[in-house]
């Protein structure tokens, strides 16, 4: 049964890699949080509303922009509780998986926490549609697929998860969480790209 030190020790082992913000990009923050559920543990992941403005209906996980003088942690932290209605504290975090660049025009900075207490989360309408939790057997043991398209020479990249493709940005972080903090595996997601609906 995987426990917190098993995560630890594997996030405190990797190295992570930073990127730069270049060309206009802004800060993001995305929170892989690892909550119980009866006698397993799983990790959350949002639907977006139809509704909104900037990608509309797309799974995404809890997160969002660092406002000014803000951490990638701090804002993690704060999104998870203005989407989920989840609070945290600091020693939650485990540690960070790499930075992503997307094609929406951010650096996204995926941090790994841990929950020991079971709740439900209460999620903002106005942010979520709709929240699941991917059981963290299901996501150790999901292959990722591959497309090809004109517009680019990367790869496009998802995970088939509660019978769904979930597409990067969102798959390639949870790939990486899954092989580092999972299967103890040092694996690298920059060269997977995005589909054309999340370029914008």
């Amino acid at each position: 049964m995987l426990i917190r030190a098993d995560v630890q020790s594997r996030l405190d082992a990797f190295e992570v890699r930073r990127l730069p913000l270049e060309d206009g990009m802004r800060a993001a923050s995305v929170m892989v949080v690892m909550a119980p559920h009866g006698e397993r543990r799983g990790v959350w992941l949002t639907r977006r509303p139809a509704r909104m403005n900037r990608h509309a209906a797309q799974f995404a996980l809890p997160g969002g922009r660092l406002d000014a003088g803000e951490t990638h942690h701090e804002a993690g932290l704060r999104e998870l509780h203005e989407e989920m209605g989840i609070a945290l504290g600091a020693d939650a975090i485990l540690g960070d998986l790499d930075d992503y660049r997307t094609r929406s025009g951010f650096v996204m900075t995926p941090t790994v926490a841990w929950m020991d207490d079971e709740v439900d989360p209460a999620p903002n309408p106005d942010e979520v549609e709709h929240v699941f939790l991917i059981d963290l057997e299901e996501l150790a043991h999901a292959e990722p697929l591959f497309e090809s398209i004109p517009e680019s020479e990367r790869p496009v990249m998802s995970l088939p998860l509660i019978g769904r493709r979930i597409h990067a940005p969102t798959a390639a972080v949870l790939f990486q969480f899954a092989a580092v903090a999972l299967r103890d595996e040092p694996v690298r997601v920059a060269a997977y790209d995005q589909p054309l609906f999340a370029w914008r």
